[in-house]
């Protein structure tokens, strides 16, 4: 039994060396490289897009994350009844 054992995990760490080098080979790739780098590049892209949206989109909605309507702050972290009033009848969504 020990003899099956020694000859069964000799021959897994074998293959698994094996797929190891192979996918090494296929990461060190130029064309993988070249790949990776145009998709990366492109997730940084659409992030930024999805990012300016998505700000923009909160400062519409959420009075206190617009910085046109700077007000001293009042210490609280909440914005001034006045202003949230304001941009709620402007929106329509009671906040």
């Amino acid at each position: 039994m020990a003899i099956g054992y020694v000859l069964g995990s000799r021959a897994g760490r074998e293959r698994y060396e094996q797929i190891k080098r192979t996918a090494q080979r296929v990461a060190d790739s130029p064309r993988v490289q070249e790949v990776a780098g145009v998709v990366g590049a492109q997730a940084s892209r659409l992030a930024g897009v999805a990012k300016s949206k998505v700000g923009a989109t909160l400062q519409h909605r959420i009075p206190f994350l617009s910085a046109d309507d700077h007000h001293p702050d009042t210490g609280t972290g909440w914005p001034e009844e006045d202003i949230v009033d304001k941009k709620a009848r402007e929106s329509g969504i009671p906040y």
